[in-house]
């Protein structure tokens, strides 16, 4: 029987946030992770700190809230890639300009740092950006971490704590309060349990079952792609007019007035999103598949638009594939931001972060604490 102060189950971005924000107070934590190591959505990202998209209320509040935490995780990680990068959503038409400049009024504009460009502003901000655009969308808050260096470096720092214990490949079978045993029959102990299963909804203990059976939640498959180094720097994250049809900051009447999305966009969910790497690699994505069971293969037609659309942005060749990949998270079915349960006393479920994972999981942590 290991003993802590908190047990934390689940390596990916939500449990080492919580594994941090534990050790940030000085509480002992012993920290459990299925895999031997992350391999899940917190591993097969973007990369995005993205606060520009978020919804207005709790959600926008969390992802500011986050944005200041991940500044601070970037100045003591330096290995987790922080960079204060913004981003660029292009419009390919006057209709989508329309949309962003409604969305630029917003009284929250000036918090979420969002500025209208037109063609030449975008031309003189993004000299990389030689395709067919009119205008963008600039938000100066948002930013990029490197997803595969995220989570290995942010454990390497609270190694040097000696109260906290990082136990990979401990698939945890039974939960209690206060208690978890993994699937060697080892006990782990402590005055709070916090539970992170991400896309596992099922395989955890009974009352966490019984939970997350009820919760409103459902699982998404995306695929992306990442090319090999590129040649020019994109000191951006870019988003194409696609994406408005996505995220709720866009949820404006100004949205009826889009043209008909394409036959990609309407089969696979598809929007562009690109962001380079520390390397100089491009990860571009992706695509939002609900209606499970999901394919076990990838769809090659998916990535050839996506570099189409890429590349129609850019103005010139995007480097060639080196890897392709698809992931699976869940998110809420409900209005809630993410989903929190309490299915025993001294333990507490976190998921259904989404697609918003990367970004809030500091200030979700923050709050659990609290």
């Amino acid at each position: 029987m290991t003993e802590a102060d908190v047990v934390v189950v689940g390596g990916g971005v939500v449990g080492t946030m919580h594994a941090r924000e534990a050790c940030r107070r000085g509480l002992r934590v012993t920290h459990l992770e299925a895999d031997p190591a992350p391999r899940s959505a917190s591993v097969r990202n973007l990369g995005l700190v993205w606060v520009s998209v978020r919804a207005p209320g709790p959600e926008l509040s969390l992802a500011l809230r986050s944005r200041e935490l991940w500044e601070e995780i970037g100045g003591e990680v330096p290995g987790v890639g922080f960079r204060t990068w913004g981003s660029l959503t292009v419009a390919a038409d006057e209709h989508e300009l329309a949309l962003m400049a409604d969305v630029a009024g917003l009284p929250d504009a000036v918090d979420r740092g969002l500025e209208l460009l037109d063609q030449d502003a975008v031309r003189a901000s993004y000299p990389e950006l030689c395709g067919a655009l009119v205008g963008g969308l600039r938000c100066t808050r948002d930013a990029v971490v490197e997803p595969r260096e995220v989570l290995p470096s942010v454990r390497a720092r609270l190694s040097d704590s000696p109260g906290y214990r990082w136990l990979p490949g401990r698939r945890v079978v039974g939960v209690a309060e206060g208690e978890v045993t993994d699937h060697t029959g080892q006990g782990h102990r402590g005055s709070l349990v916090v539970l992170c299963p991400g896309a596992a909804l099922s395989g955890i203990g009974q009352e966490v079952g019984r939970a997350l059976v009820a919760a409103p939640l459902r699982r998404c498959r995306l695929q992306m792609l990442q090319t090999e180094p590129a040649s020019r720097a994109l000191n951006t994250a870019v988003a194409d007019g696609d994406s408005m049809r996505y995220y709720p900051l866009y949820d404006r009447p100004a949205r009826a007035g889009l043209p008909d999305a394409s036959r990609e966009t309407r089969e696979w969910g598809m929007q562009l999103l690109m962001v380079q790497r520390a390397g100089g690699e491009l990860t571009i994505g992706d695509t939002h598949e609900y209606d499970e069971p999901f394919d076990f293969a990838l769809e090659e037609s998916v990535h050839d638009r996506l570099r189409e659309r890429a590349e129609a942005i850019l103005g010139w060749p995007v480097p060639p594939t080196a890897r392709r990949w698809s992931g699976v998270y869940s998110v809420p079915t409900d209005a809630a931001v993410y989903f929190r349960a309490h299915p025993a006393p001294g333990v507490v479920v976190v998921t259904g972060t989404g697609g918003r994972g990367m970004t809030l999981a500091p200030a979700i942590a923050e709050e659990t604490f609290r």
